[in-house]
């Protein structure tokens, strides 16, 4: 049952439960400093992104499933997230050696250096948990093309968070609402929306 103060977007979907991939990495996109400055970015939601996201880092090593880190080395202009910028460093939360460190200058960690899906494939891995920062972005763009090309797609929305978004009437959709259209385009179309306790639950030890 849904708490009365839980927003809609961080409820998990709840589907016929299935099989979970035996070996599944655990995606963090875009954990890093220059999403802090409100002033360039706007209000966010979700405040418990980085705890959940930690708490999945904690999970995934405890039972040997691989954790890939993902940072987004931007080349536009004055950018905080440019390489040397101090934004563009992850936060404290994304702590020790991932298993494989994606650089990225667009939005999909399938499009970045070195190759993700090759380096998925090369290790038997045959699911993703994408999880940090933007949901609608950069998370959302890395689910859809980590399904397309077959990989078992499971989204945790509570370990994500993105930023109130100009719309093109001069008005505004905020912050939860994003994650809310995020969640129904990607479930059940892509994969599956949970929380970050629900894929907890499901992770086995790798094999």
């Amino acid at each position: 049952m849904r708490g009365a103060l839980e927003p809609a977007w961080a409820i998990g979907v709840e589907l016929e439960s299935g099989a979970v991939a035996a070996r599944s990495a655990l995606v963090v996109v875009d954990m890093q400093k220059a999403f802090d400055d409100a002033s360039h970015w706007g209000p966010r939601n979700n405040p418990d992104c980085e705890r959940n996201v930690g708490a999945l880092i904690g999970a995934w090593r405890e039972r040997g499933q691989p954790v890939v880190f993902v940072r987004h080395d931007s080349v536009e202009e004055a950018s905080p997230l440019s390489p040397g910028e101090p934004g563009n460093a992850f936060k404290d939360v994304v702590r020790g050696e991932p298993d494989l460190l994606v650089r990225k200058h667009v939005n999909s960690a399938f499009h970045g250096d070195p190759d993700l899906e090759a380096w998925l494939r090369e290790n038997g891995v045959e699911g993703i948990l994408v999880c940090g920062i933007q949901t609608n972005m950069c998370c959302e763009t890395t689910a859809r093309v980590g399904a397309n090309l077959g990989f078992e797609l499971r989204f945790a929305i509570d370990a994500t968070h993105t930023f109130d978004l100009p719309d093109h009437g001069g008005g505004t959709i905020d912050a939860d609402e994003l994650a809310r259209v995020t969640s129904a385009n990607l479930d059940p179309e892509f994969g599956r929306v949970l929380t970050t306790g629900q894929a907890i639950a499901e992770l086995e030890p790798a094999p």
